[in-house]
């Protein structure tokens, strides 16, 4: 179905997906390129603490292309990168400490990486991501659960697109041991992890 906005943006709602997409009159639907924008977008993730609250933090250094299209959701495809320096957890000595060999070892590992395999379209605007994620050298699988925005044209001319994402993993699947016992029972960090993913992507 293709309703008409205006003169230069249609709304496409696609009858395999159940997405409905924002995008310029002159563009067919396609797969497209698009370049995460990262003043826009950001990594979280929360972990607890002494058995009894969530520590959050995120990285502020994020990259990522994007291949995609609403219509077409199965072909799309994306490849992120996080510089493990750039964590922020609004505590200099603990964040000193996650780069060390400790924890992420910024020296020897310094990116995360995420490379899609499997797109899936789950209902409305939900999405299912699989792919690899690669953290301190070792690589494992995730699933992501995601929700896609419609694509506009922002007030500069060009073509944008958000998502946000939700995983869990545990951090010891990725090498990541180091701890200490608590003398009531359990320990300081938690090993599952809770990663938040809220980005915005241009058109190329």
């Amino acid at each position: 179905m293709e309703v008409t906005m205006n003169s230069n943006v249609k709304v496409l709602d696609s009858p395999k997906t159940g997405l409905a997409a924002t995008v310029p009159s002159v563009e067919s639907a396609q797969l497209q390129k698009w370049t995460l924008d990262p003043t826009h977008s950001s990594a979280g993730f929360s972990v607890k603490h002494l058995m009894i609250s969530n520590v959050k933090g995120e990285f502020r250094d994020v990259t990522g292309e994007l291949t995609y299209d609403p219509l077409n959701v199965e072909q799309a495809s994306i490849t992120a990168l996080i510089k493990v320096e750039s964590i922020e957890t609004r505590e200099a000595n603990r964040d000193a400490h996650l780069k060390s060999a400790d924890f992420f070892d910024a020296v020897t590992y310094p990116e995360l990486t995420f490379r899609s395999t499997k797109w899936q379209h789950k209902s409305g605007d939900e999405l299912i991501v699989t792919g690899d994620l690669t953290i301190h050298g070792v690589t494992q699988p995730v699933k992501l659960n995601v929700e896609a925005t419609q694509i506009i044209k922002d007030p500069w001319g060009g073509s944008r697109i958000g998502f946000s994402g939700r995983t869990k993993i545990k951090r010891s699947d990725f090498g990541l041991t180091w701890n200490a016992a608590l003398e009531t029972g359990g320990f300081v960090v938690g090993d599952e992890v809770t990663i938040t993913l809220e980005t915005e992507f241009v058109k190329a």
